[in-house]
């Protein structure tokens, strides 16, 4: 059975954990509001692949951008800083498919229960305080936030 967490903007959905199989895959349902951009980030030990179900984005992945829609298929290589941006009016929807399972940990470790599926809204930005526990607590997961979200 899926699981169902609010993490950042997005309600996430666990598909397929990393401890399901014996090659540590993750398959995660993103569902985000209009606007959604996470922090420049780095994952240190894992592939991410962006699989695009709903909405168009803005892809930023080292130095470059990309705009993407529905059917598109795009990785980022572990290593490399990238973000995205929710550029459709009403957000859009997004898998990913990452190994090792340190997105999928953060993603538990940060995220609240999310008791039904709703559509999400953007709420304020954190705090400085908040950033910075959100920070660390990344970067315990191999993930590393080096720049702010696209605009």
């Amino acid at each position: 059975m899926p699981t169902h967490l609010w993490f950042l903007h997005a309600l996430e959905t666990i598909h397929t954990s990393a401890t399901d199989g014996s090659d540590g895959v993750s398959l995660i349902e993103h569902w985000v509001p209009a606007g959604d951009s996470p922090p420049l980030h780095i994952h240190h030990t894992e592939d991410e692949i962006f699989y695009i179900l709903e909405g168009e984005f803005r892809l930023h992945i080292d130095g470059k951008e990309q705009r993407v829609g529905p059917g598109a298929s795009v990785l980022t290589p572990r290593g490399i800083p990238h973000t995205y941006r929710a550029e459709s009016p009403e957000g859009g929807r997004f898998l990913t498919v990452t190994t090792h399972g340190d997105f999928e940990r953060l993603v538990r470790l940060a995220g609240r229960p999310a008791e039904r599926p709703e559509r999400p809204h953007l709420a304020s930005p954190p705090t400085p305080e908040e950033f910075a526990a959100f920070a660390k607590l990344a970067m315990e997961c191999n993930i590393e936030l080096v720049g702010p979200p696209l605009e």
